[in-house]
């Protein structure tokens, strides 16, 4: 049983209705708009008062605790508030491609993914769309909903904000993209993205502590860090791995990833032109390694 089937039915309405009145003057990221999406202005997320959804499907490229046997259940968010030029989804997070979907239709995916045999229902750049989520959550659970929910994000994400899905998502995979605050201002347009991050990591954990896996190696419960490796170390992967193991917990489990390859305008930034080399990933890995993190590394 997830944790939101524990929550008195009538405290996660509440919540949900908090969040959505939130949005007629939105602070529900760190870029703090203040427009009015329940009246159709769009902020810097370019998304108004309904989710709009890309697909949803089970997934079997996540990471392996996530994956088990049945796969993972995705449901990709349209939109982002984040503007990584590297972006490897750019066409969901940045051109737009998906559909306006109410919070029943948003219920029948979740369930639809968990009555295929998902091991859990993944939330793919949830950020933006927090009320919609919560709101739709109320419907599935009316359904049966029980499987875990995963709330995988940019790590862009406010405090207040997370502090609406504690006791709600058991599994919080953020990225934690960056150590210094002024790659993060160059490739994603966040000069605030350390401090930002950080403390929405430490509000994951408290929510809900390190990764948990059952007998089966499915996740049930935790936090999973992902850290794509850039070119020419500029990520930052030693402060990044610094803060995990000193700030957060040694037993974190933290992804780092090998896969970037340049992607939609990275090619106009002449050190994001190319992929990263075998040992620009070997030397992240060690960093990891030495800095005293050792579960998940490269899964």
């Amino acid at each position: 049983m997830a944790s939101y089937n524990q929550m008195p039915p009538e405290e996660m309405r509440q919540r949900a209705e908090a969040a959505l009145a939130s949005l007629e003057s939105c602070e529900i990221c760190p870029r703090s708009c203040g427009v009015n999406r329940l009246d159709g202005e769009l902020g810097y997320c370019r998304s108004g008062r309904y989710a709009r959804v890309s697909s949803f499907t089970p997934h079997f490229g996540e990471e392996r605790p996530l994956v088990g046997s049945h796969g993972s259940g995705t449901i990709f968010m349209t939109g982002c508030n984040l503007d990584c030029v590297f972006c490897q989804n750019y066409d969901i997070s940045h051109l737009g491609e998906g559909r306006e979907v109410s919070a029943t239709k948003l219920a029948e995916m979740m369930v639809c993914l968990a009555d295929g045999g998902c091991h859990n229902v993944n939330f793919v750049t949830p950020t933006h769309f927090v009320p919609q989520i919560l709101e739709a959550l109320v419907e599935a659970t009316e359904m049966g909903l029980s499987v875990p929910l995963v709330y995988n994000s940019g790590g862009y994400d406010s405090v207040e904000t997370l502090r609406l899905l504690d006791g709600i998502f058991d599994i919080y995979m953020p990225d934690a993209k960056y150590g210094t605050d002024a790659a993060a201002k160059k490739y994603s347009d966040a000069a605030d993205y350390t401090g930002v991050m950080k403390a929405a990591i430490l509000e994951m954990h408290r929510q809900v502590g390190p990764l948990e896996v059952g007998d089966d190696g499915v996740a049930v419960r935790g936090l999973l860090v992902r850290h794509l490796v850039l070119p020419e170390n500029l990520a930052g992967t030693a402060e990044v791995v610094r803060f995990l193991a000193e700030e957060v917990s040694p037993e974190t489990y933290l992804n780092v990833m090998a896969q970037y390859h340049p992607c939609y305008r990275a090619h106009q930034f002449p050190e994001l032109s190319r992929p990263i080399t075998l040992r620009e990933y070997a030397e992240a890995v060690n960093l990891a390694r030495v800095a005293g993190l050792d579960r998940g590394i490269g899964i």
